[in-house]
């Protein structure tokens, strides 16, 4: 393999923020190239355990000869779910690197990157689901598409590129990437890469309900985590930090109000550790310009 599968983002800044126990029990809920799972089984003695969930397939070929693994084929919406079926009630860290793996981006099958004109829409992270981009481009309807560019991509035109898909697909096939720019090069806005890619991330993020995994994977937390156990989660992108953050100061995505009797808010599970998201270095986005937009946050089970 010429390119490596994924460089790990915020390794060691991962790793130090976790505060590794040699024989405590972690969860990675994104396996990927398994560069952050290979930092934390170097922390780890025998008796530690690191259960390693990754949906795409691809990932199992970088499991590494360790008894002290035990890889999930499967999404991280269940990690409850699959650590009880290990016999795991509680853990002492969960970590999540929410972006996409280099791996996906440089295949051009996998239909990821804006780069590859003859590559299929296809962008599915578990190749057993059915949806796939061209899918949702030639289904959803004006309205839902308007909504996921402009909620998912904070597409600037939306609406127009909404409706433009609409018309286009009754006149061209729109499966493949080259298909789908020629179909929309009259309404794009700005620079093509930067409009393309923010496009791109609606469509991967509602192929593979990323936000409605991210959000389950969330609320399971304060039940996984033993006290003092931590979590963190590198996120790539403004919607899934706000959502961590929130989360993370809160423990819930219901709207609290104020007490009216007593004027206090029900109390997070979390002890906030970033006050403000840890960064990338810049030796590290020169070594890796993928990481510039990494962020990472980390709380502690109170």
């Amino acid at each position: 393999m010429d390119q490596p599968y994924h460089i790990p983002v915020l390794a060691r800044e991962l790793v130090s923020a976790l505060q590794v126990k040699p024989g405590g029990v972690y969860a990675d809920c994104t396996f990927g190239g398994g560069g952050h799972s290979g930092a934390i089984l170097r922390e780890l003695n025998q008796a530690g355990r690191l259960i390693a969930f990754d949906q795409d397939e691809d990932a199992r070929l970088n499991i590494p000869d360790d008894p002290r693994i035990t890889f999930v084929p499967h999404n991280f919406r269940h990690l409850k779910k699959f650590l009880r079926l290990h016999k795991i009630e509680e853990v002492d860290g969960v970590i999540a690197d929410l972006g996409v793996s280099s791996h996906q981006f440089d295949k051009a099958a996998r239909g990821f990157s804006t780069r590859f004109d003859e590559s299929l829409l296809d962008m599915r992270m578990d190749q057993r689901q059915e949806l796939t981009a061209a899918g949702i481009l030639n289904s959803y309807t004006e309205q839902e598409l308007h909504k996921m560019f402009e909620q998912y991509g904070e597409v600037t035109n939306a609406k127009t590129l909404a409706k433009t898909i609409v018309q286009q697909r009754q006149l061209v096939s729109i499966k493949t990437v080259n298909e789908f720019k020629n179909a929309v090069s009259p309404v794009v806005k700005g620079n093509p890469n930067k409009y393309f890619a923010q496009v791109f991330q609606a469509l991967r993020i509602t192929v593979n309900d990323e936000m409605g995994s991210l959000r389950e994977m969330l609320q399971q937390l304060p039940s996984l985590l033993k006290k003092g156990g931590r979590v963190a989660i590198i996120t790539f992108q403004s919607i899934e930090d706000r959502m961590v953050k929130h989360f993370f100061r809160s423990g819930s995505f219901e709207e609290t109000t104020t007490d009216s009797l007593y004027g206090t808010k029900p109390e997070s599970p979390f002890l906030i550790i970033t006050k403000k998201p840890i960064l990338p270095s810049k030796a590290e986005i020169t070594a890796n310009p993928r990481s510039r937009s990494a962020k990472l946050r980390v709380a502690e089970r109170k």
